[in-house]
């Protein structure tokens, strides 16, 4: 009676809620796209603004649906990568504004550096001068806006499956995809060969610095960069890749300009959308680009004659994914329409930003990812259970 009570005890402690999301397997784990759908709506939210606090708060929630849901893969290692990329991009916008100055005025000058006398020709430019408070907190702004961008656009790649995406392309985009899909991959997989070896370097006690310990790591690293692109090559061969099927000429034209004017109508309204003058012909250039393109897509996939095992499937949460950060876009973007001083603070005078709660809250929309998607397991756990 004991070991049955204790038993049914163990089953309801380590049985989950509905509510919870599950373990991921590889039957229900998120689809690439639904990653990039994602980040790309944190992007555009990004591009929207300029406040510095809801661009810090954007990069929060990006980065805690990064640590919360991505493995131990080789790519997911990349997003402190992207960190320090845009703080790069930051201190680069600081530079550019310190020495090639400003159009911002400003009467809080903070130090000024000696001025490069240039030609008539070149008025408007200027080297060196007075460098005020006002046009580097412009600069500042302007390249965390940027930054943020980056960052969120890492966190896709943190977090999306390579290969896993280059199943979910279309077959006429399939060897463009293949091309794509190695350079995401050839980076990380070249920074974890470079920790591998330096850890190799340092257990045997030799000097992992310095200009002779880079020339004798990068020799191996190259060496296994190409054994890997060769047995990628070779069994891309044994599988049949590059195989087309015979499609009539008249096709073949129609499918190239139904997809490359559906790409420059995508680029086109997209661009329209991120810009405040372009908001009336966005929307219908996007519409119109994407018919052409998903046509032109469809016409050239019948040349390929390749087939999918186990396709991705969207379900609920992938869904769920992908709307949260539409909609976190949608949010910004209104409230870019609705108040923009809000979302763009002012420099001249300088004044401290203030948090909007509306675009706030809805850059909270952007945490869902770390509720619904299925848990990564972690190595930890993946020991107790050997």
């Amino acid at each position: 009676m004991t070991g049955t009570t204790a038993g049914r005890t163990d089953t309801a402690t380590h049985r989950l809620p509905a509510w919870r999301a599950p373990a991921a397997t590889r039957s229900n784990a998120v689809p690439a796209g639904a990653w990039w759908l994602w980040a790309l709506g944190l992007a555009t939210a990004a591009s929207r603004t300029t406040n510095p606090l809801l661009l810090g708060l954007l990069v929060g929630v990006a980065g805690y649906v990064v640590a919360a849901r991505r493995t131990d893969a080789p790519w997911a290692r990349s997003y402190g990568m992207f960190i320090r990329i845009g703080l790069f991009v930051i201190a680069v916008r600081l530079l550019f504004s310190v020495f090639l100055g400003s159009p911002i005025p400003g009467t809080h000058t903070l130090f000024t550096l000696p001025e490069v006398p240039l030609p008539d020709w070149a008025k408007g430019v200027r080297i060196g001068g007075r460098v005020t408070a006002e046009q580097m907190l412009f600069a500042l702004y302007d390249g965390a806006k940027l930054a943020a961008l980056l960052i969120c656009v890492g966190a896709a790649n943190s977090l999306a499956n390579p290969a896993r995406l280059l199943k979910s392309l279309p077959g006429a985009l399939y060897e463009a995809g293949v091309a794509v899909v190695v350079a995401m991959t050839f980076a990380p997989n070249m920074v974890a060969d470079v920790l591998r070896l330096r850890t190799a370097r340092r257990l045997r006690g030799r000097p992992t610095g310095g200009v002779r310990a880079v020339l004798q790591i990068g020799l191996p690293v190259l060496e296994g960069a190409l054994e890997r692109s060769v047995a990628v090559a070779a069994s891309m061969d044994a599988r049949g890749y590059g195989r087309t099927a015979r499609v009539p000429a008249a096709v073949r034209h129609t499918t190239n300009v139904l997809t490359l004017g559906g790409l420059l109508g995508v680029c086109a309204g997209t661009y329209g959308l991120l810009a405040a003058e372009g908001a009336g012909y966005g929307v219908p250039l996007l519409v119109a680009g994407l018919l052409a393109a998903m046509a032109g897509l469809r016409l050239g996939g019948a040349r390929s004659v390749r087939t999918r095992y186990r396709p991705d499937r969207w379900g609920v949460r992938a869904w769920l994914i992908a709307g949260s950060g539409a909609a976190v876009a949608t949010a910004m973007i209104w409230a870019g329409n609705a108040d923009p001083a809000a979302l763009h603070p002012g420099v001249v005078p300088l004044t401290a930003p203030v948090l909007p709660l509306w675009p706030a809250a809805a850059v909270l929309l952007g945490l869902l990812p770390a509720v619904v998607a299925p848990v990564p397991p972690s190595p930890t756990g993946f020991q107790e259970q050997v």
